[in-house]
């Protein structure tokens, strides 16, 4: 019995050894309540929401809501031991080692596009500076006529308004924003790609914050007269907006060559122009590894219903992998719902 006793006492300690390691060591690279933990760029947490709740009602397997952020800023809180499961991202680079580290599992799949706007609200259409710029962009539209548009973003790069360009070290809407004024200096201005980008800082006409959802507020309020933002986020927050051509919104896939002729550079390195996609990974190192796995499986297989968002489903998703195709996923590439195209970098 005293034998009994002490193998009994001993495998409790060895036990609450294990139990510390776990919680206290942060063996958070999974999430010990077994809730799928999902992180998501702050512009896509609606549909982040609606995808677990179908996953959730096809698989009974319990999610937490998806904490939402700039897709760089939540790439960082995951390096750093966040208990995410499962990264929706808008930047394909945020899954690079770069910014995941060892949570990187060195493959992301987009699954639906969208596209770049400018917002703007019921404030903007009273102030007396912006009433000729949407009218001039509207000309612009119905004309697809240069002159027109250099006019327009001539005005809106004047200073004489204030456009919401959200931080691109932390979202990527932000470094697109520029990349799209650069390119709009490229058609509308004689190629002088730096033209509208140059006259926007020199005439102090941004504001700048950690997201494109933090500059919202201040447009609706007047603070701020029109914001760079997704088509999708604008849609989801009932903001009026100026659809761009194209070439300047960064939507169109067959425009990808185009758009990698135009780049911005951010604290990590020079990023291309590159066509607006929504990516999936499930992260390395994790506990929860059946269930993020079956997610991505779930989204892929269910992402035709993103459309009443203001996304475009991806027929075929398009997988991007630095690693050999992880052979969970080779059913989606046996029927045709997934495709190979391409590494992360």
């Amino acid at each position: 019995m005293k034998r009994t006793s002490k193998v009994v006492i001993s495998l409790l300690i060895v036990a609450a050894v294990v139990f510390s390691v776990v919680i206290l060591d942060g063996g958070l690279y999974g999430n010990n309540s077994g809730e799928l933990i999902t992180y998501t760029a702050d512009a896509y947490v609606q549909e982040a929401n609606y995808l677990l709740d179908g996953y959730h009602n096809a698989s009974g397997v319990s999610v937490a809501p998806p904490k939402g952020g700039g897709s760089y800023t939540d790439a960082r809180e995951i390096s750093q031991n966040a208990p995410a499961n499962v990264f929706i991202s808008v930047a394909l680079n945020s899954y690079d080692k770069s910014y995941l580290g060892e949570r990187s599992s060195g493959w992301a799949i987009a699954f639906a596009s969208d596209s770049l706007v400018i917002a703007y609200s019921s404030e903007t259409e009273n102030n007396i500076s912006s009433k000729p710029i949407l009218n001039q962009f509207s000309q612009a539209s119905a004309t697809n006529n240069s002159i027109l548009y250099n006019e327009a973003f001539e005005n809106l790069t004047s200073g004489n308004v204030k456009v919401g360009i959200s931080n691109p070290n932390s979202d990527p809407a932000g470094f697109r924003a520029w990349i799209s004024l650069e390119i709009a200096g490229y058609l509308y201005h004689g190629e002088n790609k730096n033209y509208f980008e140059d006259r926007m800082i020199n005439n102090s006409g941004n504001v700048s914050a950690s997201s494109a959802a933090d500059l919202v507020s201040p447009l609706e309020t007047g603070n701020i007269q029109f914001l760079y933002i997704y088509r999708s986020a604008a849609i989801a927050k009932g903001l009026n907006f100026i659809q761009l051509p194209p070439e300047l919104n960064l939507g169109n896939e067959s425009l990808a060559a185009f758009y990698s002729g135009f780049n911005y550079t951010l604290t990590t390195g020079a990023v291309n122009g590159s066509p607006i996609f929504l990516y999936i990974s499930a992260l390395a190192n994790n506990t929860n590894t059946e269930s993020a796995n079956g997610f991505v499986t779930y989204v892929v297989g269910n992402n035709s219903n993103l459309s009443r968002f203001g996304l475009v489903p991806l027929k075929t998703s398009l997988l991007f992998t630095n690693v050999p195709v992880p052979s969970w996923l080779e059913p989606l590439i046996s029927s045709e719902k997934l495709i190979e195209v391409g590494s992360l970098s």
